[in-house]
């Protein structure tokens, strides 16, 4: 079959286009991210202006001594860390999202509608509600317990619902979805069984998570999760080949040389890390997942090279956003921001699902 030129052209104009809506995203992205990491560290229930917080810096980075002042204390010790966490964890949930909305070539299929949340909550309420009924060898792991058990609900719950959705090679959108329903119907269900049965220690902490929030964040937290967030948003993009021929069909993708139980086995680990990591340090925090990298999707196209690394950036900006929005809308207290995301995302979602007609499949 020949080619025109004239279809050439087109082709090449096509290709430039979308290269230019790549870069004005980015620059975007970089200049929204700009604007809400001095919001984050400007507003709160104590404001600080913004020229005393870059003195604080300054004088931080200078290692000048510690610098004994009440917006010294709340900037390095309270907004920072937790400005940190919010950037990471939105980055881990986004860049999970485009990861397995590229497994299962549907933008509804999220760690959280697929019940892999829910699984990583599970895992952390057996932690915080049995953890002192443990022998003394996993009790002593202390604060490391509850990413671990948040870690292994989520990857049990991402590996049952791939293998639940998945008969002869094949993976059924519409049963991934009604499974991923099922598991987190289930997950919920122990959760408030757990819930019921615990102390109000544990209850306490069982409320923390299950609203979400960024209050509790702390440099040992940030030490914590930094590995994890690194090794996801690092290693993310070199799935992007695999998945752009994924979006192809499992047997297209197969003779273009995809090893292709290697890429999911990795896109479930990575994703099951990323969300069991987020959901211990901040709780279950929905539609960030869903939001950014769909959003993305709409303005730059399906490519995964430019994809996963731009959900990053905009799941990093939406969450610590969020952040600032909670604790500022009903200040001097703060709104979990699960609940935030939550109320801001399902409009989205809803949106899509009309955009869509109601339908489920690719």
């Amino acid at each position: 079959m020949s080619v025109s030129l004239d279809e050439i052209r087109d082709e090449i104009d096509l290709e430039a286009d979308s290269r230019r809506w790549v870069f004005l995203t980015a620059a975007a992205l970089v200049a929204l991210l700009a604007l809400v990491a001095p919001l984050s560290l400007t507003h709160g229930a104590v404001p600080v202006p913004a020229a005393r917080v870059a003195d604080i810096l300054v004088h931080a980075l200078e290692a000048r001594g510690a610098d004994p002042t009440q917006d010294s204390l709340v900037v390095i010790h309270i907004r920072l860390p937790r400005l940190f966490l919010g950037l990471m964890i939105g980055a881990a949930l986004a860049m999970s999202g485009a990861l397995m909305q590229g497994l299962f070539r549907n933008p509804l299929a999220d760690p959280g509608l697929a019940g892999v949340s829910a699984g990583a909550g599970l895992g952390a309420a057996l932690a915080i509600v049995l953890g002192d009924c443990l022998p003394q060898g996993l009790a002593g792991l202390g604060s490391s317990l509850l990413p671990a058990a948040a870690f292994i609900g989520a990857l049990a719950a991402t590996s049952t619902l791939y293998a639940v959705a998945t008969r002869g090679g094949r993976t059924s959108v519409a049963t991934l979805l009604l499974a991923g329903v099922a598991l987190a119907a289930l997950a919920s269900s122990f959760i408030g069984i757990l819930a019921y049965v615990s102390d109000d220690r544990q209850l306490r902490d069982l409320t923390f998570w299950s609203m979400g929030s960024l209050g509790g964040a702390n440099w040992v937290e940030f030490a914590a999760l930094a590995p994890i967030i690194t090794i996801l948003v690092a290693a993310g993009p070199f799935l992007s080949r695999g998945l752009n021929a994924l979006a192809l069909g499992e047997a297209e993708a197969f003779h273009l040389g995809v090893r292709l139980q290697r890429l999911k086995a990795a896109i479930v680990f990575l994703v099951a890390m990323a969300v069991g990591a987020s959901v211990a340090a901040a709780g279950i925090i929905s539609f960030v997942d869903i939001v950014a990298p769909h959003a993305l999707r709409l303005i730059i196209g399906p490519d995964h090279r430019a994809l996963l690394p731009l959900s990053v950036a905009l799941g990093a900006a939406l969450l610590a956003g969020a952040d600032v929005l909670a604790r500022t809308l009903v200040s001097p207290a703060e709104m979990p921001i699960g609940i935030l995301t939550a109320a801001i995302g399902a409009p989205f979602f809803l949106w899509l699902l009309m955009r869509r007609g109601g339908g489920l499949g690719v």
